[in-house]
């Protein structure tokens, strides 16, 4: 079994060490071989100014965030998959970093939501795949959820698990991601946070689903709090629906363009 943990929490604007000695707290109260935290969830996300953004942005080499969940993942023997805003030479990107104790992979947003378009470019990485334990884990994050192209790339490629960092205020993503988990037969782990903050209200409700589309667990809409699912990560290799439907070999990509 491999174990999956959320961590849903409630940053204070642009406190980012509190913000993740808070987390790394939370974390400490489960056992997970990948831990799922939300977009920007040492940070904040309403940025009004550049100047704001600029405060806080990391590189991800070097940087304190990505630092501290290394030595975290390397000490617990685990994952994490965390969204941090990161400067890269003259350009901010919306990211998430994949850590282990060993390595650090970047993702950057594809699809960029309101505002975020004033003060990130859109992102270069494409999706992509990692192995942990033996288990392929992929990364999006936030709105990357509103297109169905996102987590089918990402399957494409192998994943069993999807890790969906992300700072939610529109009411749809908890139902639309059984829907990404079944009609990929993957399992998805939407890490959100909760609160209001200048004037956005976040809807909390971070989840894990599974490839047959059902809620493992779900948080609550407004409490800071975590909680870690046990899965069969083999479950997410098998696409077949029935004895003569395969998902991905009944594709048809020739008329799909």
């Amino acid at each position: 079994m491999f174990r999956i943990g959320i961590v849903q929490n409630n940053p204070r604007f642009l406190k980012v060490r509190e913000n993740i000695a808070k987390t790394l707290g939370l974390m400490e109260k489960g056992r997970a071989d990948l831990w799922v935290l939300p977009e920007f969830f040492a940070t904040g996300y309403n940025f009004k100014t550049k100047k704001e953004v600029l405060s806080v942005a990391e590189s991800v080499s070097g940087g304190m965030t990505c630092g501290l969940l290394s030595s975290w993942a390397k000490k617990n023997k685990c994952a994490v998959v965390a969204g941090l805003p990161e400067k890269s030479g003259a350009k901010l990107y919306n990211s998430a970093v994949f850590v282990t104790g060993s390595s650090a992979s970047i993702y950057r947003k594809t699809h960029l939501f309101g505002d975020e378009k004033k003060f990130f470019s859109p992102g270069n990485t494409g999706f992509w795949v990692k192995s942990f334990k033996n288990v392929k884990i992929g990364v999006m994050i936030c709105f990357d959820w509103f297109f169905p192209e996102s987590a089918r790339t990402l399957a494409l490629q192998g994943a069993q698990i999807i890790a969906h960092p992300a700072n939610l205020v529109l009411h749809w993503a908890p139902e639309g991601m059984k829907i990404r988990s079944l009609e990929n037969r993957v399992f998805a782990a939407t890490s959100n946070r909760v609160g209001i903050e200048r004037g956005l209200r976040y809807i909390g409700s971070s989840q894990v689903t599974s490839p047959k589309g059902e809620v493992l667990f779900r948080l609550s809409s407004m409490k800071v709090e975590m909680s870690v699912a046990a899965i069969d990560e083999k479950l997410a290799i098998q696409k077949n629906i029935n004895k003569k439907n395969n998902l991905f070999k009944d594709r048809r990509p020739q008329f799909y363009a």
